[in-house]
């Protein structure tokens, strides 16, 4: 059975070397190409077996490989991960995950490690820059295992500092990982694998390290089964004589020129059209800006990085999946449309989600989960006006919220916020929107319990302190100790048979007057609508006299303590001699 050789998506936080480390692999410089060097589309490089046989040639000796190459995919950042999706899955095979020595984990690595794990896509750890670490004797085109060899006392010094500071923060995250030529079990551990782009020092050790995986652990996945070509689109453009074509990743099968295909659309309904013409790029060029000029092919197997030219393309986008349609096209649109199924749980109550892809709304939704944060409703694409107005209609605070991951507000959508209270978190990075969501929400329930509370009054229960009649009526002043709970102005006072004693007109502590007292106090309090000595007397135990709506809605959340628990108990039993259901 044929084996198709393993895509390979490379990630990483910004500035940290991702597509250097490309132009390390295959010999080009599209990053200097590139507006400020910083990766503005998806790439993708076919790396043939040979070159890495050749270049690899002082780690392998004549060994060889079964593996027909690497495909690799450079991408702006880690939402494109997300956004190619192959079968409901993960379009990458293994990932590399480039960390800068110097840096460490920041906040997109931290990003591409969960959403990896998410996926449960096997990936390696590339330490680069390591040409950076002071002292460090840079030998260009060097294995790392040999380079290192020519290493100062010093410079490894600092050089195992650094990695080991790494390995430690990956272990926080959950990851256990060490060198890869340190390492007995790949199933355990993550391989890490220092090298430079820059002085293309390394980048060996990571070529074996990955034709090894995937010869040794993929194998079952890369065999080809059947032949139905099937892909994922990266992105749409222009092209001189052609008009627009799809720059596409053909996972498995055979695509030929003049196949019918299905390809996902912004609408939904798939569209089937036709192959116009295949262009594939040259062995370690890449389709995105490459150097050569592109082969017209009558005939693609998988996995390839190719463009596409098609009879129609209109409204396809960006990560849509592409079958060949072989036989019945009711079948291609079936198996299209269970691709492009959104897999969202939803309950009655939550937050509305929204996202730029598919993929990308998924891991929104996962995270969210794992959040603990219902999702009421989710959708793709920029946050409209008919999503501010839809939230605005769900009562609960926290429900009137919409998260937005790689997504913008409309401007409809700001002009509707100004009249209704509605909350929208947007971010680039699923984690941090996560966290600025859980703070706020925290602080929103913080602010809505005080809220409830100082509407309601808390359980509170006194003592007359004996000798401490200070006014026996118009109003009584007693001093009492405050047994549990809290008291406050213009509180009800009952006795424990359940009489109404009177209502607290102030409170004072010595010389002045406050606004509440709690557990432990000792203070006086004036007390309208009684007479010490008929309705009360010294020694008397007094409660604050509860509202049902705050047994009902309040307490349940309020983490009372056992002694306020017991007070508030007290009350609901004198209610309920009268109203047997009350409080419930």
């Amino acid at each position: 059975m044929a084996i198709r050789q393993p895509v390979v998506s490379v990630l990483g936080h910004v500035d940290h070397g991702k597509t250097r480390l490309l132009d390390a692999i295959r010999g080009t410089s599209v990053r200097s190409r590139e507006a400020g060097s910083i990766t503005q589309h998806i790439g993708a490089t076919e790396v043939p077996i040979d070159h890495i046989h050749r270049v690899c040639s002082k780690l392998i000796g004549k060994k060889r490989f079964a593996v027909p190459g690497l495909l690799f995919i450079d991408t702006p950042g880690h939402h494109s991960f997300m956004t190619l999706r192959a079968r409901g899955g993960s379009l990458a095979d293994i990932a590399v995950l480039v960390i800068d020595v110097r840096e460490g984990l920041k906040p997109q690595t931290i990003e591409s490690i969960r959403i990896l794990r998410q996926h449960r896509t096997p990936f390696v750890v590339a330490l680069n820059k390591i040409d950076a670490i002071p002292g460090w004797k840079s030998m260009p085109g060097t294995p790392f295992v040999i380079s290192e060899r020519s290493q100062g006392e010093r410079a490894l010094e600092t050089f195992n500092e650094r990695m080991y500071k790494i390995i430690g923060d990956l272990s926080t995250e959950g990851i256990n990982a060490d060198r890869y030529d340190r390492i007995e079990d790949f199933t355990k551990t993550v391989a890490l694998v220092p090298l430079s782009a820059k002085e293309e020092e390394g980048v060996q050790d990571l070529l074996l390290v990955l034709i090894g995986l995937a010869q040794r652990f993929l194998e079952g996945r890369l065999a080809q089964k059947d032949d139905v070509a099937r892909g994922t689109v990266l992105e749409i453009k222009e092209e001189k004589g052609l008009g627009h074509t799809l720059d596409t990743i053909l996972y498995t099968g055979t695509l030929r020129k003049g196949d019918a295909v299905a390809i996902g659309t912004e609408s939904g309904e798939p569209l089937i059209t036709r192959v116009k013409a295949i262009l594939k790029p040259k062995p370690l060029d890449e389709i995105r800006d490459p150097r050569d000029r592109f082969d017209f092919v009558d005939e693609l197997h998988a996995a390839a990085g190719v463009k596409i030219a098609c009879q129609s393309v209109e409204g396809v986008m960006s990560g849509a999946p592409m079958v060949a349609v072989v036989g019945s096209e009711d079948e291609a649109i079936r198996e299209l449309t269970e691709e492009t199924a959104i897999n969202v749980e939803t309950e009655e109550k939550g937050v509305c989600i929204k996202a730029d892809a598919i993929g990308s709304l998924e891991a929104l939704a996962y995270e969210a989960k794992a959040a603990g944060i219902p999702v009421r409703k989710y959708g793709i694409g920029n946050i409209t006006r008919r999503d501010v107005v839809d939230a605005a209609a769900h009562g609960d605070l926290l429900n009137r919220t919409i998260l937005g991951f790689n997504v913008a507000l409309s401007k409809d959508a700001e002009t509707a916020m100004e009249g209704l209270e509605v909350n929208v978190f947007t971010n680039p990075v699923v984690y941090r929107l996560m966290e600025e969501y859980v703070e706020w929400s925290e602080e929103a329930k913080r602010k809505s319990d005080t809220d409830l509370r100082s509407s309601y009054p808390f359980p509170g229960k006194v003592m007359i302190m004996p000798n401490c009649v200070f006014r026996v009526s118009k109003p009584a002043i007693v001093g009492v100790r405050v047994l549990a709970g809290r008291i406050r102005p213009n509180q009800r006072l009952l006795s424990t048979d359940g009489r109404v004693i009177g209502k607290i007109r102030s409170i004072r502590s010595g010389e002045d007057a406050v606004r509440e007292s709690v557990q432990g106090d000792e203070v006086a309090i004036a007390i309208d609508d009684v007479t010490i000595g008929r309705q009360a007397k010294e020694g008397d135990v007094l409660l604050v006299d509860l509202h049902e709506g705050f047994v009902k809605s309040v307490a349940p959340a309020a983490d009372l303590n056992e002694d306020e628990t017991m007070a508030m108990q007290e009350v609901v039993a004198i209610k309920r001699r009268e109203e047997p259901f009350w409080g419930m």
